[in-house]
């Protein structure tokens, strides 16, 4: 265990915990086995997990929770806030887990009168919390399925596999059902790509070459390229789709996150930028070639065992930036070759 807490949560007496998920679809996804974690030391407590749609779908599909708690954008103000707060007063909760590390996660709690609140010390909010976690230099240097697990069991909650296995939580023919909704054809082999990334366009290979990838992986394999994001991703998914001579498919936005998630379950292949995709596919167990170029695979890499990254080291790699200040090199030196070859290899293995 790399953490220690100065006191950990009673392991009776608990009968309704709230959890404060992530604000991200990734980090949502490398939050589940800390989920896992409560639930396992906890089985009869009445478990909730409060999270902004629609990250709340991971947590619906994915999670053992009794309750979802929807985090509406009208309680994204310090008057929301309080009215949330108040919400979760009437429930009575007995402890607060907060995976989520913003100051204003325990503001909440302390105002809802949850007389058990843990969580790191982050974002200054220590003394806020009943059961304040140190966060260590070292505990940033792990990967962030590790970050929240290591947490959890700081508080003496279960020891558990890390892996997620999210495949086991899919209906298959509901994934079929919903992917012919967005997906019309005979059934041919689906390679899914997801050019876009939240965070900022550093995180982004370039269009053009996902295109030059997707053209020539979908006559290798005679199948459909389908270009997955949100709404925001929608404009980045098109140039590629210009860009490509195949027929490929825009859902960009187009599909609620639980229907990209069905779709994503039907995929031969999945390439991707370092996205909350990316994360979903990794832990889908779909082969997932996952492009890093500005953020740092060894906090951030994919779940699952069908994975391969395709990085160039470069001296200012990883940076974290939202735009690169230099030539983007980190991006640029990563050839269609080098992505092609990736997702053969993962096609060899699986």
């Amino acid at each position: 265990m790399i953490l220690e807490a100065k006191n950990k949560l009673p392991q009776t007496g608990l009968h309704k915990i709230l959890i404060r998920g992530t604000n991200w679809v990734g980090d949502a996804v490398m939050t589940l086995p800390a989920v896992a974690s409560v639930r396992a030391a906890y089985p009869r407590a009445h478990l909730a997990i409060l999270a902004k749609p629609p990250i709340d779908d991971i947590y619906k599909m994915f999670s053992a929770a009794d309750e979802i708690i929807p985090y509406e954008n009208k309680y994204d103000n310090p008057v929301g806030v309080f009215q949330l707060a108040w919400r979760l007063r009437l429930k009575k909760f007995d402890a607060a887990i907060l995976l989520q590390n913003a100051v204003e996660a325990a503001i909440m709690t302390l105002a809802a009168g949850i007389p058990l609140r843990a969580g790191f010390n982050t974002d200054g909010r220590g003394f806020l919390l009943t059961h304040p976690i140190r966060r260590t230099g070292e505990i940033l240097k792990v990967h962030q399925i590790d970050y929240y697990l290591e947490m959890v069991k700081a508080l003496g909650c279960a020891d558990i596999d890390r892996a997620m296995h999210l495949e086991t939580h899919i209906s298959p023919a509901t994934a079929r059902d919903i992917i012919k909704q967005y997906v019309p054809g005979n059934g041919e082999p689906v390679i899914g790509i997801a050019p876009g990334a939240t965070y900022g366009p550093a995180k982004r290979w370039m269009p053009e070459r996902f295109a030059a990838a997707g053209d020539r992986l979908s006559a290798e394999l005679d199948a459909r390229v389908v270009l997955f994001g949100g709404k925001s991703d929608w404009e980045t998914a098109e140039q590629v789709r210009k860009n490509a001579r195949a027929d490929m498919l825009n859902i960009a936005g187009k599909t609620t996150l639980q229907e990209a998630v069905y779709c994503i379950s039907q995929c031969r292949l999945f390439i991707s930028n370092d996205s909350g995709l990316m994360h979903v596919a990794g832990a889908l167990n779909i082969p997932t070639v996952a492009i890093f170029g500005s953020t740092n695979p060894v906090t951030t890499s994919p779940a699952g065992e069908k994975t391969i990254l395709v990085r160039k080291p470069v001296s200012c790699s990883p940076c974290l930036k939202k735009t690169c200040p230099t030539d983007f090199r980190c991006m640029t030196l990563i050839t269609v070759d080098d992505v092609v070859a990736a997702a053969n290899t993962l096609l060899r293995k699986s």
